[in-house]
């Protein structure tokens, strides 16, 4: 088992922190691995093996349902003696009601708690009736580059072939600890994008038409780190003969997110100083989704840096906006409480950097300046902007 540092020092920072540690992301992405270091862990610091509770709820163990009392009975028979327990409960969105049960557990027993799920269910407004201020929400993501690197420490390739092989089959750790070449990748990323959409959002959501459904799901997946509306994909489908109401689409969009496939990217006015509603930008929560539905091509690239490069950010705690300043468009403003970065991102240089150095200029302030390339031979400081390689970024201590 390879640990992911960045997520078990999370759940240290929390430990025995009277908090649900809730890690929320999409399917096969780590989350039950992460449980099973944190296991270990605990066993590490001591604690028993008897005070550490792991359940798992698939729904494929649990077809007739399970209710929420019957969940908290079968873990609180386990509870046989004093002294705390530890609470590992795998998939919970399968049980109906589960927050209630956590929340009796939280309250009526000395226990600490973790919990996985990756649909919308582990979203739901519930979560606000009865855990109100006692949980906190850690997102799991798909392997960063430094994670991937780990991953293949046994490799003898270099950074920049496994940051290619990255680039390609993306971050899915079951992808990531075989040997696959691109078709068997791209066929388990399928196998786990059909099961999200199957499981977390078709039947959840009885879509009678998924033949438009998917058409909806292909237009993202073409248009990823382009600013497109609702309003838009309603317009193009109509173009092709095919009626979906503009409502419609927002639901698909926000069921898409909340499986955790896409993940939105709002604008930010920093003229104005306001996040604005309109032209937003979504990201895939894996570039490999993108390719499993659509093929690799070379040319497709571009976009996807933007998406490696959101989501690093993202993994470092940072909230990120597509930037607006007046007429000019910065790819990335990423905000850390009183600390902000401008990010651009670019596949080649020196033909593109004359626009995004150009861009990244206008902004009258001192906060650090990049463009992020693929570029072999760029590197440098241009006028206070940092032009620096995708890998570097990726695998950079600090910003």
């Amino acid at each position: 088992m390879i640990i992911r540092p960045h997520y078990m020092n999370t759940l240290k920072t929390y430990r025995n922190v009277p908090l649900v540690k809730i890690l929320a992301g999409i399917r096969r992405c780590g989350k039950s691995t992460i449980l099973d270091m944190l296991r270990d862990d605990l066993l590490k610091s001591g604690i028993a093996a008897d005070h550490i509770i792991s359940m798992r709820y698939t729904s494929e163990d649990f077809d007739d349902g399970m209710t929420d009392k019957a969940m908290y009975q079968g873990i609180k028979e386990q509870m046989t003696n004093d002294g705390r327990y530890y609470l590992l409960l795998d998939e919970v969105q399968e049980i109906d009601g589960w927050e209630k049960a956590v929340n009796s557990l939280l309250e009526n027993a000395n226990t600490d708690i973790y919990v996985t799920g990756s649909n919308s269910k582990l979203m739901s407004s519930e979560i606000s009736t009865y855990l109100t201020g006692r949980y906190i929400s850690i997102p799991v993501y798909t392997l960063s580059f430094a994670e991937y690197l780990e991953f293949k420490k046994s490799d003898s390739r270099s950074t920049k072939e496994l940051l290619n092989e990255y680039l390609r089959l993306g971050g899915f750790p079951i992808v990531a600890l075989g040997c696959f070449d691109e078709r068997s990748a791209y066929q388990i990323v399928e196998g786990i994008y059909n099961s999200v959409i199957t499981n977390d959002i078709t039947k959840r959501h009885n879509i009678m038409n998924f033949d438009l459904f998917n058409r909806v799901v292909k237009y993202i997946v073409e248009n990823v780190g382009k600013t497109f509306s609702a309003n838009a994909i309603a317009k193009f489908l109509k173009s092709e003969g095919r009626s979906l109401s503009v409502e419609a689409v927002y639901n698909y969009l926000n069921w898409l997110e909340k499986a955790f496939v896409i993940y939105r990217c709002q604008r930010y006015d920093l003229q104005g100083k306001s996040v604005l509603k309109t032209q937003e930008k979504f990201y895939l929560a894996d570039a490999s989704l993108k390719y499993c539905i659509m093929g690799f091509n070379p040319k497709s690239i571009a976009a996807m840096l933007e998406n490696i490069v959101y989501f690093e950010l993202r993994r470092r705690g940072y909230e990120v906006y597509i930037g607006k300043n007046e007429t000019k468009e910065i790819d990335f403003v990423a905000v850390q409480r009183d600390e902000r970065i401008y990010v651009q991102v670019c596949r080649r240089l020196p033909e593109e950097s004359d626009q995004e150095v150009a861009n990244l200029l206008e902004i009258k302030d001192h906060y650090p300046k990049y463009v992020v390339t693929l570029d072999e031979l760029a590197a440098g400081n241009i006028n206070g902007v940092k032009i620096v390689h995708l890998a570097d970024f990726l695998l950079s201590d600090t910003y």
